[in-house]
C-alpha cells in the first residue's frame, strides 16, 4: 500500500459556494448551482450553466487589485481558491513552494471582451493578447501570491486539474518540491459555450448523469486547489487526506469522443490502482466523471465494468451540482473526494430517475453515510486524455 502524499489545505470557488464550507453545505443539502447566465453575455440564454453570480469587478475589489489589473476571470476565481487553501494549510509561501495550475480557456474571456473594440480602433488595450495564453492565468495567480520557484501550467482539456494534482504529487514524492499548490481554474466564455453547443452535447435542462434519458451536459465555471506537502514538512500539522494513487492514459480514439469500451478510462483507473498498491475492492466510492453526455457516460460505465466487474462500489457524479467546469473539474472533485473522506459521506447524483439500459448501473441518489477509506475520482478530457486519482483517508 502506498502511504500517499499529504494534503494539508484545500480551497474552492464554484457555483454552489465561494469556499469549502459553502460547497459542503450545498452538497449535503442537494442544492445545485445551475441557472441561466447573468454574468456571461451570450445569445444562448436558454442553456443552463453553473455560473458564479459575482462580477469580475467585485472579485477584483475583494482581492484588492488595482483598477488597471490584467487578471482574467479564471485568474480571479483561482486566486480566491488558492488563498483559502494556503490559509488552511497555515504556512507562508517561500522559495520552496511550487504552483501547478490547469486551465483550458485561460484568459479567453478577456479576448472576447476587448478583441472587437481593438480591431475597430475603439481601444488601445492589447493586454488581452497575452491573456489568451493559458499560462497567463497561472502567471497572474503566482504573481499575486509571490510564487517564483516552480510555476507550471497544464492544459489537457477536462483532465487538466487532475493532471496538475498528479504532477504535484509526483514532484513531492521525487523530492523536487517540499510543498506545492495544485489544481485548476476555468471560467465560462462564449467560445466554450458556442463550441460545446456546436458539438450538440449541451442540454437545455439540468443535466442527468448516468440516466437513460440524459441529453447533454451543463457547462460551469470554478476553481479549486490543494496544498500538498512532503512528510518532513508536516511537523504534526493536520492532514486532510492523502493522494495515494494516480494514473493517466490516452484513449487515442477521437478528438471529442471516447471509445465505446472506454479504453483510456480503463487504463487510467488501472494505473491509479497500481500506483496506490491496492485492489479495486478497496475503493469505497467513485466520484465519476459523469458529464451526462450520451457518449461519455456510456464509455465510463463500460470502463467501470472492466475494472470492478460485479463489485462496483457506490458512485455518483457531482457535475449536476456545479456544471462541467472543464479544466477545473478534476480539482473541484478532488475537494469533494476529500470532503467525502472527512465526513464519511457519498454525495448524491442529482436528477437521476432511469438506469442506462447499456449498464443498469444505479448511482447514489441521496446523501449516504458509510465507512470510506478510499475514493477514486475520474477526469476524462477531449483529445482522449484520461486521468484517475485515488484519495485515502489519513491514518488508514
Amino acid at each position: 500500500m502506498n502511504k500517499g502524499v499529504a494534503v494539508t489545505g484545500m480551497g474552492i470557488f464554484s457555483a454552489i459556494g465561494n469556499n469549502t464550507a459553502a460547497n459542503y453545505r450545498s452538497l449535503i443539502l442537494g442544492k445545485h448551482g445551475i441557472s441561466s447566465s447573468e454574468i456571461l453575455e451570450t445569445i444562448h440564454k436558454n442553456l443552463p450553466v453553473g455560473e458564479i453570480k459575482i462580477s469580475n469587478e467585485s472579485l477584483a475589489e475583494d482581492l484588492n487589485l488595482p483598477e488597471n489589473h490584467s487578471f482574467s476571470r479564471a485568474a480571479l476565481l483561482g486566486a480566491f481558491a488558492v488563498k483559502e487553501a494556503v490559509t488552511q494549510s497555515s504556512w507562508k509561501i517561500d522559495n520552496e513552494t511550487g504552483f501547478i495550475s490547469g486551465t483550458s480557456v485561460g484568459g479567453m474571456d478577456a479576448t472576447e471582451t476587448y478583441f472587437k473594440d481593438f480591431t475597430e480602433g475603439k481601444t488601445d488595450n492589447n493586454r488581452f493578447i497575452r491573456a489568451q495564453h493559458p499560462g497567463f492565468t497561472t502567471e497572474k495567480i503566482a504573481e499575486y501570491f509571490g510564487i517564483t520557484e516552480f510555476v507550471s501550467t497544464i492544459s489537457t482539456a477536462c483532465s487538466s486539474g487532475a493532471n496538475a494534482i498528479m504532477l504535484g504529487a509526483r514532484m513531492i514524492k521525487a523530492g523536487k518540491l517540499k510543498r506545492v499548490i495544485v489544481g485548476g481554474t476555468d471560467c465560462l466564455t462564449k467560445f466554450t459555450l458556442n463550441g460545446f453547443n456546436s458539438l450538440m452535447i449541451l442540454s437545455d435542462e439540468q443535466c442527468k448523469p448516468f440516466d437513460e434519458s440524459r441529453n447533454g451536459l451543463n457547462l460551469g465555471e470554478g476553481a479549486a486547489y490543494l496544498v500538498l506537502e512532503g512528510e518532513e514538512e508536516l511537523n504534526g500539522k493536520p492532514v486532510l487526506g492523502r493522494i495515494s494513487g494516480y494514473g493517466n492514459a490516452n484513449d487515442a480514439f477521437h478528438q471529442t469522443a471516447s471509445s465505446e469500451n472506454g479504453e483510456g478510462a480503463f487504463l487510467a483507473m488501472q494505473k491509479a490502482l497500481k500506483t496506490a498498491g491496492i485492489s479495486s475492492k478497496k475503493i469505497d466510492y467513485i466520484n465519476a466523471h459523469g458529464t451526462a453526455t450520451r457518449n461519455n457516460d456510456s464509455a465510463e460505465t463500460e470502463a467501470l465494468k472492466r475494472i470492478f466487474s460485479k463489485n462496483l462500489p457506490d458512485f455518483s457524479s457531482t457535475k449536476a451540482f456545479t456544471g462541467h467546469t472543464l479544466a477545473a473539474a478534476g480539482a473541484l472533485e478532488a475537494v469533494y473526494s476529500l470532503l467525502s473522506l472527512q465526513n464519511q459521506q457519498v454525495f448524491s447524483n442529482l436528477n437521476f430517475s432511469d438506469p442506462m439500459q447499456s449498464s443498469g448501473f444505479i448511482p447514489v441518489t441521496n446523501l449516504k453515510e458509510k465507512p470510506i477509506k478510499y475514493v477514486l475520482s475520474n477526469s476524462f478530457g477531449f483529445g482522449g486524455n484520461c486521468t484517475s486519482l485515488i484519495f485515502r483517508k489519513n491514518g488508514e
